[in-house]
């Protein structure tokens, strides 16, 4: 099944715009798979059928918009979005929590988000719906958008020059992928119970 799509899309240059559209989707609707469908066309650039420098590029321009559409959504609809998901004293403390680690720690929360999936979605829209400068968010988007694209589109590309299967680089890339990821969520959990030791010992 897997090897009939990349039939199908590597020969045309829809596969760029593809590749923007569920990139931008991603940020919004955090099930749609953003991380395989640039890794699979990073697969078929290392096989010279897809340019790697346009999947790059693509993938960074999808991942901006879809964050920066989150972003209009919070700031637009935040009114609504508080009525009906922030109502009770325990989640207007945890809206006061969210704006206050964006305030202090906006851009590294921006950046590492990006490679959690699940997790941009959710930095995005409190950026827009605590009211972050869009400016400011821009910023640490844009460098965010760029690293996720080059990390993804080269895990890819590595998976495709490691195997003459297209099917086996796919599957090495994804490997990659989550293991990168396991790997920043170890890391956040560490750094969080860190702090809270820290904080407890105050």
């Amino acid at each position: 099944m897997i090897d009939s799509w990349i039939g199908e899309i590597s020969g045309s240059p829809w596969t760029y715009v593809i590749v923007l559209v569920i990139a931008a989707l991603d940020a919004v609707i955090p099930f749609v798979p953003s991380e395989a469908t640039v890794i699979a066309a990073s697969v078929l650039a290392a096989d010279g059928k897809l340019e790697l420098p346009l999947v790059m590029s693509a993938a960074a321009a999808g991942a901006v918009a879809g964050d920066n559409l989150s972003y209009l959504i919070g700031r637009t609809l935040g009114h609504r979005i508080k009525g009906r998901f922030f109502r009770g004293p325990k989640a207007q403390d945890r809206l006061r929590w969210a704006s206050g680690q964006l305030s202090r720690r906006g851009g590294y929360l921006i950046v590492v988000s990006r490679f959690l999936p699940g997790g941009r979605t959710v930095v995005t829209l409190s950026a827009g719906l605590t009211r972050m400068p869009w400016n400011r968010f821009l910023r640490f988007d844009l460098l965010a958008g760029c690293l996720w694209a080059a990390y993804a589109s080269l895990l890819g590309y590595v998976g495709g020059r490691a195997f003459e299967s297209e099917l086996k680089g796919i599957f090495l890339g994804l490997g990659l992928a989550l293991a990168v990821t396991a790997c920043i969520e170890i890391g956040r959990l560490i750094l969080r119970q860190r702090r809270q030791r820290r904080d407890a010992a105050v």
